[in-house]
C-alpha cells in the first residue's frame, strides 16, 4: 500500500489557502499519534533550547513539523529537507504565503550525502530512517552536522510490527506486501538503532517504545482502516467524516494514554540521541 496518491488528494483539497493548510497541519497534530510524541519531546527541548536555534527537518514532507517549530521557537530557523521534489515546492511556496520564509526553508537532499559540518542544535527525523537502506552512513551525518550538546530525535517503526510489513504464511503468493511497500526495513529493535547510533558517534542513546496498546490501536481505527477503505474506492471520502465522528473520541483517549504511559513493548520507536 502507497501513502503518496492519499497524501496528493489530501494536499489537493488543503493546498487552496494557507488558511487550509494550517488546519490540515493540525489536524495531523490530532489524528497522528507519532505528532502527539514529537511535540512533547519537543516542548521539553525548547525549554532550554538557544534562542536562535538551527533546526534541521530530515525528511520533512508535507512540513506539519517544521510549521509547528516555527510557532514553538519565533527565532529559531529550520531547513526542511526531502529527496521529493514536488514537496520542497509546494512547502516552499505554501511558507512563502505564509511569511515564514525567512526562518524555514527546503531544500533537496539526499541524506546519505548530507554534508554540513556543526550546524544545527536539533536534527528531527520523522518516519524516515525506515525508508533508507543506508542508515549507519544517515547516523554519521548526522553526528557531523550537530552542535555539540545538540539533539538527533528520531521517530520510526520498531520491529514489534511497526511497519505493519510482516508476512504470515498465506501471505507469500506473488504481489502480497504489508501495509507499507515502500519500507527496506521492517523496523528497529532497541538494540540495534542504539548500537548504529553509538558506532556514528553519539555517546548518549535513549529509546523507547511507542505505539503501545492503547496507540496500536488507535492507529488502526484512524490511519490503517480509513486509507484501506479510500485505496479500495474514493466513494469513502463521502462517509469520512461520519466514521472520523465516530471513531476520535476513543483514538483520542487512547492516544493519551500512549503518551503518558511506558510501554515494554510496541510498534513503534522514539530514539533522542545526543553529540
Amino acid at each position: 500500500m502507497k501513502y503518496d496518491p492519499i497524501k496528493r488528494s489530501l494536499g489537493n483539497v488543503f493546498n487552496k489557502t494557507p488558511f487550509l493548510r494550517i488546519m490540515f497541519y493540525k489536524m495531523l497534530d490530532v489524528l497522528l499519534l507519532r505528532a502527539w510524541h514529537i511535540r512533547k519531546d519537543l516542548k521539553q527541548w525548547a525549554k532550554t533550547a538557544p534562542s536562535d536555534a538551527a533546526i534541521l527537518d530530515a525528511g520533512s514532507g508535507f512540513g506539519q513539523y517544521d510549521y509547528y517549530m516555527s510557532q514553538l521557537g519565533k527565532e529559531w530557523t529550520v531547513k526542511g529537507v526531502d529527496v521529493k521534489q514536488e514537496q520542497i515546492d509546494d512547502c516552499n511556496a505554501f511558507f512563502t504565503k505564509a511569511k515564514l520564509n525567512n526562518r524555514v526553508k527546503f531544500e533537496f537532499c539526499d541524506l546519505t550525502k548530507l554534508d554540513e559540518k556543526e550546524k544545527y542544535d536539533l536534527i528531527l527525523s520523522v518516519d524516515v530512517m525506515e525508508h533508507i537502506e543506508g542508515d549507519e552512513k544517515v547516523f554519521e551525518n548526522f553526528y557531523k552536522a550537530m552542535k555539540p550538546g545538540g539533539m538527533l530525535l528520531i521517530s520510526t517503526p520498531s520491529d514489534q510490527g511497526g511497519s505493519d510489513a510482516h508476512h504470515h504464511d498465506h501471505d507469500h503468493e506473488e504481489g502480497a506486501t504489508g501495509f507499507i511497500d515502500e519500507h527496506v526495513r521492517d523496523g528497529y529493535g532497541v538494540e540495534d538503532i542504539t548500537q548504529k547510533l553509538k558506532r556514528a558517534g553519539f555517546k548518549d542513546v535513549v529509546a523507547e517504545y511507542t505505539y503501545g496498546r492503547p496507540g496500536s490501536l488507535a492507529w488502526k481505527l484512524t490511519m490503517k482502516y480509513p486509507i484501506l477503505m479510500l485505496n479500495a474506492s474514493k466513494l469513502f471520502f463521502i462517509i469520512l467524516p461520519l466514521y472520523y465522528i465516530l471513531v476520535m473520541p476513543f483514538a483520542l483517549v487512547l492516544n493519551y494514554f500512549d503518551v503518558k504511559l511506558k510501554h515494554k513493548t510496541g510498534t513503534g520507536l522514539k530514539v533522542k540521541a545526543f553529540k
